[in-house]
């Protein structure tokens, strides 16, 4: 590119030019022994080249042959639209098959040849050698090619990164920077995968766009022999390079057609004077037959605007004309040749006369001088002298005047000089000091221009810095769109899924009924050792007892003993001592075992508390399980739905396809039809004059019998039917009639549709009017008709780009498809809310199902084109054909269209505030000063208030926006939604650009951002939750952020405090940012404490390994964030029982139905 715009700024080429002149020099095509990637995209540019060249030679000439309805015979030739349709058709050709196996890292050389061999193994231009694994050939225009696709996949993938052509382009030296141009932002944002195939086709695509806008002339070059040597010439080379380029092709069938073809206003005034008497009172054309017929030709043809001459039919023509005016060039000179003899001899005649008439004079002169001189000599004499005397003294006059006269001029001149050398010198001194001055200001302009650019080449870098985010996250987002496509497009992949996701809620099922009979075995078990503990613990406190009652009865026995005994027995007591003590023994033992069994109550008691936390910790994730088996549940039925969709639309179109069959048994039959049509034209007139009411009764009687034939086709059986039943040809009128009643209709609710920008109790009428003409005329179960693309034509051409015609045109879809969503009929499947990326593969149309299963609104079936049949307020819903299905798609996909535009036009509005919203302004800064005087702090406040106009700028566009949506009547669900996603953007753009800027990361600049928060706060209050909703909780991460920076005290928060408190929304990566970048350049006060800083370190470390580079910063909703379910509920009041129609309408008898009441 760069040798390119060197060579065109060379020659002078002009940018602006309105005509040029450009040369086109490729090679031809070619096949070496080894063909690869680069030859096959050669070959390409050669086919699609060809193959303009046969569309502009061969079927140019043909289709003037058509136009001109002239008698020729058609000459075939060479179309080469299935080996481009091979190469480049999407999503089925190489390039295509190419770009997919780059896409997986696991694909092979092998396995992309496998692939092409397994698709186009059919195809006639499209063979595999024999023995060959890798090898294919394609059958070229100028012969077969075979490829070897060992490095396809490297070649394709060869191409530079966008990050690598950014960082080259940004480079100082200007050769660099120009040979890696930076993409364009419509081409960056639509390449979703950059390959080198990808590239080149749009290159080309290009290319042939550009030639098609152009007049071409072709040159072809032919290579004479194959040894490059002068003086020989191969026949047989040349030959097949004559034919290969097409040539012989043109040779062909400009000798087989005609190849002059003049205008008859052209051919007239270049041949009408070989027939002078055909001149006057004839037409062109008739004047250019007689010519040829006089002229003898033959096999020529009269078109309707050209005459169409064989080859040498011209040169024929040319041939006579130049004998007719070589007579004439004869005849006109014969005539000038004489004028200018007879001119010429007048001349000399006159001239001869006055010669002889001077002559005579002269000889009657000198005969009177000479007889007077021989009279006077004396007084001759006298007058010589007189002569003589008055030359001297003149001579004398002059030489004395001549003298003064040049003695005064020389005074003069250096007069002049002096004058002349004043003004020289002053003019000398004023440049000088003009220079000086221009000089001065040069050098000041100097010192801003180099100021601005240095603030231009930062802005640039800023904008180069979020231009490169931006495409890393696109890059992202389309990583996870592919992988998203890829798992929609395989339906076993989604039964597999459903099957996996059964199993897993019966599994989880069952481990919570597990769990549950465990607890209660726990419980039953822990009850029974409590009991058994308690028993034994009672027996032993009744043994105890037992045993105190033992000893108290011994010692009162061994008392009475012992006062009983004789004194010589004084040995009992030791005995009954022994007792004691071992009585005593087995007391402490049982204290012992009370102790024991205190212990073991101690530890079941414990036991019986980690047995309760343990039910407790079951019992959450018995709940998170359910929570689980809902989501799971809710995902199922989300993919039955889909499911559900896909067969309804499957079968509608094998209907559509049946119905295309019996079409075409009926062709014939219609051309008849349409014959007999032509011939009754004079009944059909009468019939239109009668009276409407006359025309409604025959309407009504005949449409049961004969269907239109432009909203759906007839049945065999339907049109043996009414054979029988009714004659042709008075059925056939009246359904002219009724087609030219139906377009009549058809055009006035379009100009309705256009015109018509009225509300009624908040509803469009427009939009009501059309679903209840629709609904009359029963367009939903026709299997054909036109209105449906008309009305989306008119929506398409409509939209313009302001906001307030895309928020009327916002409000009339988003009812329309409300209504026709509520009308249609649908399977039986569960109620699913889901949102969905603009990037995703489902649409608003999969999760309007939803909507249509959970209303039940009847509608009444009309018998005719303008009668109703049945109640006038109650509806029945209808099954929808594939007409009324595409309609829907077709509004739903403008409403997304519609809704996109209006919150990105918003977001674009507000960007360029955002940038300048993010850092405060020095002058705003807060700063100390000693000695402020009170005009000081006036000039600072109103520095402050000059700096706040950037927010109230942004609430200004949310105003002007929402004040546009509510007088347009827009849903509030929409209305809130858009809100929730600009400030979602305005918290992304903030947030991230205060992680980015070290600058924006103070004190001073916390304070500023948090005071435009409270702007906007101030709106979200001012709007109220109908349209503002949960815009507010949006920014939560810049307002947690910023809070942060005001914050006084955070060396002394923890971490838990700062996670959990202040900044719970933030991520350890964000704060970690804020808190290492955070300056107080207002009080000096210190930012985090070291401690709170290692530890985040520490966690951030531990989890580098799943955590991308980048992941602190946030990405841009772009979401289409509403479902019909909630539309629904947004639109749950509309009632057309009171819709008042326009004039237009309300004068048509057709459409009267208008003015019935009906009811939702």
């Amino acid at each position: 590119m760069r040798i390119v715009d060197k060579i065109n700024s060379s020659i002078g080429q002009d940018a602006n030019a309105t005509s040029i002149i450009g040369v086109l020099d490729i090679y031809g095509f070619e096949s070496f022994k080894i063909n690869s990637f680069e030859q096959l995209c050669i070959n390409l540019t050669n086919e699609k080249l060809q193959q303009h060249f046969n569309q502009h030679v061969f079927k140019m000439e043909q289709e003037e042959y058509k136009r001109e309805e002239i008698n020729w015979s058609y000459v075939e030739f060479i179309d080469n639209q299935d080996v481009l349709d091979l190469i480049e058709k999407k999503p089925g050709g190489i390039i295509a098959l190419l770009d997919e196996a780059c896409m997986f890292p696991k694909s092979t050389h092998e396995t992309f040849a496998q692939k092409m061999y397994q698709t186009y193994k059919g195809h006639k231009r499209f063979s595999k050698p024999k023995l060959a694994r890798t090898d294919f050939t394609i059958n070229h225009y100028a012969g077969d090619v075979t490829y070897q696709a060992d490095q396809f996949l490297d070649k394709n993938k060869d191409y530079v990164v966008a990050e690598h052509q950014a960082l080259l382009n940004a480079s100082k030296c200007p050769f660099v920077a120009n040979l890696f141009p930076l993409l364009s932002e419509e081409a960056s944002k639509q390449s979703k995968f950059s390959s080198i195939g990808t590239r080149f086709k749009q290159q080309l695509q290009a290319l042939m766009e550009t030639l098609s806008t152009t007049e071409p002339h072709y040159i072809r070059c032919v290579k004479p022999n194959a040894v490059l040597k002068p003086a020989i010439f191969e026949n047989f080379n040349v030959l097949n390079q004559l034919r290969c380029g097409g040539v012989l092709e043109a040779i062909r069938i400009s000798c087989a057609g005609y190849p002059t073809k003049r205008t008859f206003d052209e051919f007239f005034d270049r041949f009408g004077m070989l027939v002078p008497d055909v001149l006057d009172g004839v037409d062109e054309k008739s004047a250019c037959i007689a010519i040829c017929n006089r002229m003898g030709l033959k096999g020529y043809q009269i078109g309707k605007t050209k005459v169409f001459l064989r080859a040498g039919q011209m040169a024929e023509l040319d041939a006579r004309r130049a004998e007719v005016l070589a007579n004439a060039a004869r005849l006109i000179q014969r005539q000038i040749r004489t004028h200018l003899t007879r001119k010429e001899f007048i001349r000399q005649r006159r001239a001869t006369t006055y010669m002889q008439k001077l002559w005579r004079l002269r000889g009657i002169i000198h005969e009177w001088e000479f007889r007077f001189s021989k009279i006077y000599p004396a007084q001759l004499a006298r007058k010589l002298y007189e002569i003589m005397r008055r030359e001297a003294a003149s001579i004398c006059i002059q030489k004395n005047a001549r003298a003064h006269t040049i003695r005064q001029n020389y005074t003069n001149q250096q007069a002049s000089a002096m004058v002349i050398q004043t003004g020289l010198r002053a003019m000398a001194a004023r440049n000088e000091f003009r220079y000086r001055r221009r000089t001065k200001a040069a050098t000041l302009i100097q010192t801003q221009w180099r100021g601005f650019q240095a603030f231009s080449a930062y802005n640039k870098k800023k904008q180069a810095t979020l231009t490169l985010q931006c495409l890393w996250r696109a890059r992202a987002a389309r990583k996870e769109l592919r992988k998203l496509r890829m798992a929609a497009r395989e339906t076993g992949a989604l039964k597999e899924a459903k099957d996996k996701l059964e199993k897993r809620v019966e599994e989880l099922t069952w481990r919570l009924e597990f769990e549950k009979h465990l607890r209660i075995d726990l419980e039953e078990a822990k009850g029974q050792e409590i009991s058994k503990l308690q028993n034994a613990l009672h027996e032993m406190q009744v043994q105890l007892e037992e045993a105190h009652t033992a000893i108290i009865r011994e010692k009162e026995a061994a008392k009475i003993a012992i006062q009983q005994a004789p004194p010589v027995v004084k040995e009992v007591p030791v005995v009954d001592n022994t007792k004691i003590d071992l009585l005593k023994n087995q007391n402490e033992a049982l204290k012992g075992e009370v102790t024991e069994l205190k212990k073991m109550v101690d530890e079941f008691e414990k036991k019986y508390s980690e047995a309760q936390k343990e039910n407790t910790a079951r019992l959450k994730e018995a709940e998170e399980s359910f929570m689980r088996m809902s989501q799971l549940q809710e995902t199922i039925g989300r993919l039955e739905l889909n499911l559900s969709n896909l067969e309804a639309e499957n079968q509608v179109l094998r209907r559509q396809a049946l119905v295309a069959t019996t079409n075409e048994d009926l062709f014939e039959e219609m051309k008849n039809l349409t014959d007999k049509i032509a011939n009754l034209e004079s009944e059909n007139e009468v019939l239109r004059n009668q009276p409407t009411s006359i025309e409604q009764v025959i309407v009504a009687e005949r449409i049961p019998q004969a269907k239109s034939f432009n909203n759906g086709h007839q049945t065999e059986e339907e049109l043996q039917t009414t054979k029988e039943s009714v004659p042709f040809v008075p059925i056939l009128t009246k359904q002219r009639s009724l087609t030219d009643r139906q377009q009549e209709n058809h055009d006035v609710l379009i100009k309705c549709l256009m015109e018509d920008k009225r509300f009624d109790k908040k509803r469009p009428v427009a939009a009501c009017i059309v679903y209840k003409a629709l609904l009359q005329w029963r367009s939903f179960e026709a299997e054909k008709t036109n209105i449906f693309d008309r009305i989306i034509h008119t929506i398409r051409s409509s939209m313009e780009e302001s906001i307030s015609n895309l928020a009327y045109w916002l409000s009339t879809t988003s009812t329309l498809l409300f209504l026709v969503q509520s009308t249609l009929k649908a399977s039986n499947t569960p109620n699913v809310t889901s949102f969905r990326s603009r990037n995703s593969p489902t649409t608003l149309f999969g999760r309007m199902a939803q909507g249509l299963r959970s209303s039940s609104f009847p509608m009444g079936v009309s018998s005719g084109y303008s009668g109703m049949v049945g109640k006038p307020n109650t509806h029945s819903k209808v099954e929808p054909k594939y007409p009324a299905l595409l309609f829907k798609q077709h509004l739903t996909a403008y409403l997304e269209k519609i809704y996109g535009m209006i919150r990105d036009s918003l977001k674009k509005e507000i960007s360029p505030f955002l940038n300048l919203c993010i850092q405060a302004p020095r002058s705003t800064r807060a700063r100390s000063i000693r000695g402020s005087s009170k005009s000081i702090h006036s000039n600072i406040v109103a520095k402050q208030q000059a700096s706040n106009i950037h927010w109230q700028s942004i609430v200004n566009s949310l105003d002007h926006t929402l004040g546009i949506m509510t007088e347009n009547h827009v849903p509030s669900i929409i209305t809130r939604k858009i809100f929730s996603q600009v400030f979602s953007f305005i918290n992304v753009q903030l947030f991230n650009s205060l992680l980015l800027r070290r600058e924006c990361c103070s004190f001073s600049n916390g304070e500023y951002v948090k005071a435009g928060l409270q702007e906007l706060e101030q709106w979200c209050l001012k709007a109220k939750d109908e349209f503002a909703g949960s815009s507010w909780d949006e920014l939560q991460h810049i307002r947690q952020a910023v809070g942060f920076l005001v914050l006084h005290q955070k060396p002394q928060k923890s971490l838990d405090e700062i996670t959990n408190e202040l900044c719970s929304m933030l991520s350890i990566p964000q704060i970690y940012r804020i808190g290492t970048m955070f300056w107080d350049d207002k009080y000096g006060t210190h930012g985090l404490s070291p401690d709170v800083i290692g530890k985040m370190r520490a966690l951030m470390a531990g989890d580098s390994i799943n955590m991308p580079n980048n992941s602190f910063l946030l990405d841009v909703d772009s979401r289409i964030p509403f479902s019909m379910e909630e539309m629904s509920r947004s639109l749950n009041d509309i009632n057309l029982s009171c819709v008042d129609p326009p004039p237009l309408l309300r004068q048509r008898s057709d459409f009267h139905f208008l003015l019935q009441p009906i009811e939702f």
